[in-house]
């Protein structure tokens, strides 16, 4: 995620340059703004994916748990017989 949030804020600041660029009537602006917003849009995925993979992890987390608490139900049941 600090990746992600690094690339945005680098694509968004080459935007500003080639914003800037453009409007001081310069002919090469156009690197600076296909680069950011290249760049905003990996850092933009980058930092979607971190939180699809933390919520993902928690499931897995929460899944496991619910997984033991069932076995260690039927332990109890099987040892109580």
């Amino acid at each position: 995620m600090k990746r992600g949030l690094i690339l945005v804020a680098i694509g968004i600041g080459l935007n500003l340059i080639g914003y800037s660029i453009k409007r001081n009537a310069f002919d090469d602006y156009g690197w600076a703004m296909i680069l950011g917003t290249l760049l905003f849009g990996i850092g933009f995925v980058s930092i979607f994916y971190s939180f699809v993979r933390k919520v993902e992890y928690k499931g897995i987390i929460e899944e496991r748990a619910i997984e033991a608490e069932k076995k260690e139900q039927r332990e109890n049941e099987l040892n109580e017989s």
